[in-house]
């Protein structure tokens, strides 16, 4: 093998490695892009879907209490708006089904609010339940927080998968880093193996060919140098050999 051949091989070698460990951390990088988007697109849409849920229950409470004070076009104002703002949630929320279980959850928010909104859709100024607040609190009250009770848990569900999600990510971010570690090692490493061999291979031959140049010139000493190698250090030598032995046979003819 030819010298630039092996020193070509060393420096192919040297970037095959740094190809595949950037090769592999772009992969890993573009994952975690697609994981952290979807982790968005996902979990953290159905988040905000409840807690719109949690808001608007909380301003339909404050309606009924309204209501029960007989004012009734301030109650029924605040109750229309709020129920918008939880059925937009609520169809965040059921159009975003990603884990396993949440159907369930839907399903109980769903239920749950039916039975709230059947208690204060009905007129309340003007009836019985005009001033009852034993009326509100063992019914409406309770129904309002078994809503709330589900919203919550459908917002506990995806805290906790978007953490595990999280957790994940972090360990994929060192995984990513990984294979930068290991180039940088690996190519330490093999510059300390390269360096050996081209002192081994060339730059030591080559000081032993100086050597025995220089001992012919000083001393006529014979040139016995020898290359292990096949290469053009090996011609190199040989060509010297053959020049030196001329070189004392012309001596020896004058």
């Amino acid at each position: 093998m030819g010298l630039r051949i092996k020193i070509l091989s060393g420096f192919l070698i040297l970037t095959a490695m740094l190809f595949i460990a950037g090769v592999w951390s772009i992969y890993e990088l573009s994952s975690i892009g697609i994981s952290v988007q979807r982790l968005l697109d996902d979990n953290y849409k159905s988040i905000n879907a409840a807690k719109t849920m949690i808001e608007a229950l909380e301003r339909e409470d404050s309606a009924v209490l309204l209501l029960l004070s007989g004012k009734w076009e301030q109650g029924r104002s605040i109750m229309e708006s709020a129920d918008s703002f939880f059925q937009k949630g609520f169809e965040v929320a059921k159009n975003n089904i990603t884990i396993p279980g949440e159907q369930e959850y839907v399903n109980d928010i769903e239920s749950n609010y039916k039975t709230y909104k059947a208690l204060w859709i009905k007129p309340v100024v003007g009836t019985k339940s005009e001033g009852n607040l034993s009326w509100y609190f063992q019914k409406v009250h309770r129904a309002f927080l078994d809503a709330k009770i589900s919203v919550e848990k459908l917002m506990t569900l995806n805290d906790e998968t978007m953490y595990r999600t999280a957790s994940d990510l972090k360990n994929r971010a060192h995984r990513a880093i990984m294979p930068g570690i290991v180039a940088i090692l690996s190519a330490l490493i093999f510059t300390v193996i390269f360096n050996y061999l081209i002192n081994y291979y060339m730059v030591s031959p080559i000081i032993k060919i100086t050597e025995g140049i220089q001992k012919f010139i000083k001393g006529r000493e014979p040139f016995d140098v020898k290359v292990e190698t096949q290469d053009e250090l090996y011609h190199l030598v040989s060509a010297i050999q053959e020049l030196c032995a001329r070189s004392r046979s012309s001596e020896a003819a004058e």
